[in-house]
């Protein structure tokens, strides 16, 4: 089997997690597979070795899974993207809008220095919200954006769309270019409501229908 396919396997769906019709994607089975993290890792190095990348960032929380362990193995320093009220530190931070309300990120304020270039990455990009806002903060300290990495892309959601102002290298490992990967057919409909949960929790439910995301009929 191929990396991808090895990833796609270990991929666990939850059924009513974190609330009842929700399918949860949960990716913690990775982790427990050594064998299959450590390929991961491998092909995260050779895709980043050689680009002058002065440190990663990674956004709380799962973008620490793999971000800590590629920037140890290329050499570099690791930053942390959290939330506000997280790190213990001077702090910078960002806010921004959220469909309902807005969030606060923030980072130390000796995490980078000015012209360093920084590679954003976490476990999966969906409409680009956060990785957007981590770009616009690691640019508010002088830090230039050199590129994304995501384990998973969800393409249907257009948040390469969002990215390419900050630069146009956005890599994942798994793209997803339609719901029928992550979704059972009666589940489509509420797509960004189970995307809502895996990614902001604090969000209320969005009902959206399958036009509205161009799905084909069936």
């Amino acid at each position: 089997m191929t990396l991808i396919e090895r990833l796609n396997a270990s991929i666990r769906d939850v059924k009513d997690f974190p609330k009842p019709g929700i399918v949860f994607k949960d990716i913690s089975p990775i982790m427990l597979d050594a064998s299959l993290s450590n390929d991961l890792l491998d092909q995260l190095v050779l895709n980043y070795q050689d680009k002058n990348i002065s440190a990663i960032a990674g956004i709380e929380s799962r973008g620490f899974l793999f971000g800590y362990p590629l920037a140890m193995r290329l050499g570099i320093p690791f930053i942390l993207i959290r939330k506000e009220g997280k790190l213990p530190y001077n702090k910078i931070a960002h806010s921004y809008d959220l469909e309902y309300g807005s969030a606060v990120i923030e980072i130390h304020e000796d995490a980078l220095s000015k012209g360093d270039r920084i590679l954003i990455h976490d476990d999966l990009l969906a409409t680009g919200g956060s990785a957007d806002a981590a770009a616009q903060l690691i640019k508010k300290c002088g830090g230039e954006v050199v590129g994304f990495d995501f384990l998973v892309g969800l393409d249907f959601l257009n948040g390469r769309e969002k990215l390419l102002q900050h630069s146009s290298n956005i890599q994942s490992i798994i793209n997803q270019i339609t719901l029928s990967k992550f979704f059972p057919k009666k589940l489509k409909d509420m797509a960004y409501a189970w995307l809502d949960e895996i990614i902001k929790p604090s969000r209320r439910f969005k009902k959206i229908t399958a036009a509205d995301l161009e799905l084909p009929a069936h």
